[in-house]
């Protein structure tokens, strides 16, 4: 099998500001796996949050291309890449797994999600972010959105403005689903205070308002309000959700934290097994970066998939969600295919 990559800038249309940062974009590295002249790919962003930056992905990268030649199908592969979490980038090992799923489900002349053993694909509604910004301009996106079909949002939190943003972009759209994410922004105390307050605009569930590394707080937060909280960097592996168990009614998944279609699998299965809700989230990426989890939304309750909806140029296509509404092409593989 052979391995190649070729790197593209992201741009979003305004850029991101949440609690903790602000991006007006970032890199992004298509990764190509190819064997008996079927091709399949999977993109890795770089993150500031994660520590992976464009050198350190194509380094990886170039020390992984001897080792994928070594393997003779890419089942093969697929199998091992369990046991490659504990050397690569998540973000990489992502990639890496989208590729040889979409490898395989092309050669097999299916979607993905099909060749999974998945049930059917249904067009599955996504949320879309606002991101920190003043109240006046969160209820205009909001506004926009609503008349595109968005029927859920994600309002960044962390600021003074958090209760006059929610309350503006909850009357822009009265009767959309609003999910809130400070980022880990808040105190426990504020985020009991704060969905308390917040509770006349009807708030669908709060995600990470706490700094991780402390779940047993979590716990205290969720025995305090009625709100669903949904655990996110506190929930990043299958081992993590087991301090997690009975403290918070949901995860999210990301495929890029998690490292992959397996491994978002095996979480999905062991958070079920817990009574826990999935959100299926993601980083700012192209078509192709969000993909992959696109195939598994029929476990989630809460969709997160905007990602490549906030860029000025998304380099792939085939995935939908402009309207509100995520939507497979039904063409083997990942679903996308090159925008130009």
């Amino acid at each position: 099998m052979r391995l190649g990559w070729r790197t593209y800038p992201l741009r979003l249309r305004e850029p991101l500001r949440i609690s903790r940062s602000t991006m007006p974009g970032r890199d992004a590295v298509q990764v190509d796996l190819s064997h008996d002249g079927v091709t399949g790919h999977g993109e890795v962003v770089t993150s500031v949050y994660y520590g992976l930056d464009l050198a350190a992905i194509l380094g990886v990268l170039a020390g992984l291309r001897h080792r994928v030649r070594g393997y003779g199908e890419p089942e093969a592969l697929l199998a091992d890449l369990p046991a490659l979490a504990a050397e690569l980038p998540a973000g990489v090992l992502a990639a890496l797994d989208a590729a040889v799923h979409d490898l395989l489900a092309r050669r097999a002349g299916m979607p993905v999600h099909q060749w999974l053993g998945r049930p059917a694909f249904s067009p599955a509604p996504t949320a879309h972010t606002i991101g920190l910004v003043a109240p006046d301009h969160a209820a205009t996106t909001a506004r926009a959105l609503a008349r595109r079909g968005f029927q859920l949002i994600k309002v960044k939190c962390g600021d003074d403005a958090d209760p006059a943003r929610v309350a503006a972009v909850r009357a822009a759209m009265p009767r959309a689903r609003l999910v809130l994410d400070p980022n880990g922004a808040w105190t426990p105390e504020q985020t009991v205070r704060l969905l308390d307050a917040l509770r006349p605009h009807g708030i669908d569930a709060v995600e990470q308002p706490i700094a991780p590394g402390t779940p047993q707080l979590l716990a205290w937060i969720s025995a305090r309000t009625d709100v669903p909280v949904i655990a996110d960097e506190d929930a990043a592996t299958v081992a993590h959700l087991d301090a997690l168990a009975g403290t918070v009614a949901g995860i999210n998944i990301k495929i890029a934290k998690c490292g992959g279609i397996h491994a978002a699998q095996r979480i999905a299965a062991t958070a079920g097994a817990y009574g826990m809700d999935l959100m299926l989230g993601c980083l700012v990426a192209s078509s192709l970066g969000i993909a992959p989890a696109v195939h598994l939304t029929g476990d989630a309750r809460w969709i997160d998939l905007d990602g490549h909806l906030l860029l000025t140029d998304d380099p792939w296509t085939g995935i939908g969600g402009h309207d509100g509404v995520l939507r497979l092409t039904n063409e083997p593989g990942l679903g996308v295919r090159a925008a130009r």
